[in-house]
């Protein structure tokens, strides 16, 4: 195997760092797209935590919006349960 190395002209490493670097490019895309299609970059999510006790410690503003962000994360986890089901009937 070294002296397969050996026979390669000079400058092949670039090449291979090419290759490298252009699958790690692919890669992160493909995460970066899996994330988007998954709502994993959801800003609101730090609002998921609060519950009915926190009302007296947050303003009224954030209350309502905690509340509706909690809503849709129930409306989205329903779809997802409901694509699930739909997928395991399509299968048996």
């Amino acid at each position: 195997m070294a002296n397969f190395f050996e026979t390669l002209p000079d400058g092949w490493t670039i090449y291979l760092w090419l290759i490298i670097g252009a699958m790690i490019i692919v890669a992160v895309l493909y995460w970066i797209r899996w994330g988007m299609k998954n709502e994993q970059f959801d800003e609101d999510i730090k609002y998921v935590m609060f519950d009915e006790q926190d009302k007296d410690k947050m303003d009224p503003a954030e209350y309502a919006k905690s509340r509706t962000v909690i809503k849709s994360q129930i409306e989205s986890r329903n779809r997802f349960l409901a694509k699930e089901a739909a997928k395991h009937k399509s299968a048996v």
